[in-house]
């Protein structure tokens, strides 16, 4: 009876591991380290305001990943659609009623996350998270979802580079600064690569379903330059804020390089589905690892 409980629960465990969708967590946790590191160079980091924004930010990652699964099978049943790992509905791994209720749980850890930074950095933070979670409500739920009438890598880029950079610099110092914005720019650049992958790997399936996204309005040629050209630009960014007074150790966002030049080989060669998919995977990493690299060589220029 133990070892049947056992793996019914590792079984649950893992089911909603593919749920939450791991490797895109770099998206809410990258750009939280890149806006915090940022703060170091002119103030003394408030810790549990920065535990309070990384961990409230994958909360949010997390319910949106678990909105677009449930509103994405609610509305398709599924058909259609290429089986990938975290489609855990249309796998049966988990129930409807499962992702709704895990949707609940997470959402709600981050509105009072929100709230509690709220009380201590103030209204604007207030307002942001708000529009921060109507945002990803509409964007894969509503009458009518905004990742669905080509707006989904705008939105992303805005929400997941700027926004998110700049919020976590503010968390820490009240204000914003044109480097908030400046280091931003290769964080929404690569997280919207990620995306723009996805929708290139889904663009039959989309059609059929009457979704529009960029890579269905371009076309597959112009798709992958648009890919190509997020990962080229994140580069020239981080190479030109090098001459900056952040000085020469941002140049460690650099060292993913190799991962760049491997993603945009990939898509120009790859066009099968399952490829596609292995190129979501690669993404996700050279997003974290940039982020990552990027966040440590910008609090090496604060020491």
């Amino acid at each position: 009876m133990v070892n049947i409980n056992r793996t019914q629960f590792l079984a649950k465990l893992h089911a909603w591991f593919w749920g939450i969708r791991p490797f895109s967590l770099s998206a809410s946790t990258a750009p939280i380290l890149v806006g915090t590191s940022l703060a170091t160079t002119v103030t003394t980091i408030n810790l549990p305001l920065f535990f309070l924004c990384i961990t409230g930010s994958i909360a949010i990652q997390i319910g949106t990943n678990l909105t677009d699964e449930y509103a994405d099978h609610r509305s398709t049943g599924g058909s259609d659609k290429f089986l990938a790992p975290h489609k855990v509905i249309q796998r049966g791994l988990l129930s409807e009623r499962n992702v709704l209720n895990g949707m609940i749980v997470v959402s709600t850890y981050g509105i009072i996350t929100g709230l509690i930074i709220t009380y201590y950095a103030g209204f604007p933070i207030l307002l942001i998270g708000l529009v921060s979670v109507l945002v990803a409500y509409l964007y894969a739920g509503g009458p009518k979802p905004l990742g669905h009438i080509g707006l989904g890598e705008i939105i992303v880029f805005i929400f997941m580079g700027p926004v998110m950079v700049m919020s976590a610099y503010f968390v820490q110092v009240q204000s914003i600064s044109v480097h908030s914005f400046l280091v931003s720019i290769p964080v929404g650049c690569i997280v919207t690569a990620i995306l723009h992958c996805n929708n290139m790997r889904d663009v039959d399936e989309d059609s059929k379903a009457g979704k529009i996204s960029i890579a269905i309005l371009l076309g597959s040629n112009f798709s992958k330059f648009v890919y190509s050209m997020l990962i080229v630009t994140a580069y020239l960014v981080i190479g030109a804020l090098a001459l900056s007074e952040l000085g020469y150790w941002i140049t460690l966002g650099l060292v993913t390089i190799p991962i760049g030049i491997q993603s945009i080989v990939n898509v120009f060669r790859d066009n099968d589905k399952a490829s596609m998919n292995k190129l979501m995977v690669i993404s996700a990493k050279l997003h974290a690892w940039t982020g990552y690299a990027l966040s440590l060589g910008i609090l090496l220029t604060g020491l």
